[in-house]
């Protein structure tokens, strides 16, 4: 079994499971979530170089969340939700919108991250230029500007996203209410179930008496 459940993690491009399968929230767009998603220098400059997603799905007895490694140019984790086999309407309602919910939160920032890598490039270079220097020295190392003059760079992308970032944390608020409400919803129903039949159980099982 173990080495099934390896040889299905390496075809899933390192997929690993979890048990709970909570939900995961994403904290809404702040200048620290900006810092963390968006300052990597290896990001990609070309949006039609987009890896696809690995299109791995679990085995149907599989009871867990798949969760895959960081996207390279959105950082978040891919996710694959598990399908009860008695899945009801309700519990399918919150799976699709938690699911359509990740690849909301991964489209944006995977056009922000790019939008973020080409408007750098294009503000280092503008500013290498004016100082009369060429992107890489004469070693064929690239050139880089200090705190200062970046963090010019850093307040103008900020103001000029600022609008969007507001829609951003607005509708990530209300996917994540409405998440909220579901999951409230489908614990109760599922609660209910439980408490339902273990009294239909015991109510069938209980010995019955004559009258005499």
């Amino acid at each position: 079994m173990a080495s099934k459940a390896a040889a299905a993690a390496a075809a899933a491009g390192c997929l690993t499971w979890r048990v709970f399968s909570p939900f995961t929230l994403h904290a809404p767009c702040s200048l620290s979530t900006l810092n963390i998603r968006q300052c990597s220098s290896k990001l990609p400059t070309q949006p039609d170089k987009t890896p696809k997603r690995s299109a791995f799905r679990p085995a149907a007895s599989s009871t867990h969340d798949w969760i895959g490694p960081p996207n390279p140019l959105s950082n978040l984790r891919p996710i694959v939700y598990h399908v009860p086999g008695n899945e009801s309407e309700l519990e399918k309602r919150l799976r699709h919108l938690r699911q359509e919910t990740e690849d909301w939160n991964h489209d944006f920032w995977t056009k922000q991250n790019i939008s973020y890598s080409k408007e750098k490039d294009a503000f280092i270079f503008a500013s290498l230029k004016a100082k009369g220097l060429t992107v890489r020295d004469e070693q064929g190392r690239r050139r880089a500007l200090n705190s200062e003059e970046m963090a010019v760079f850093y307040k103008s992308f900020l103001e000029t996203n600022r609008l969007r970032h507001a829609d951003y944390n607005k509708e990530w608020y209300r996917r994540n209410f409405t998440i909220t409400l579901l999951m409230a919803q489908v614990a109760l129903k599922n609660m209910w179930r439980t408490v339902t039949e273990r009294h239909s159980s015991k109510k069938n099982s209980s010995p019955t008496t004559d009258n005499k």
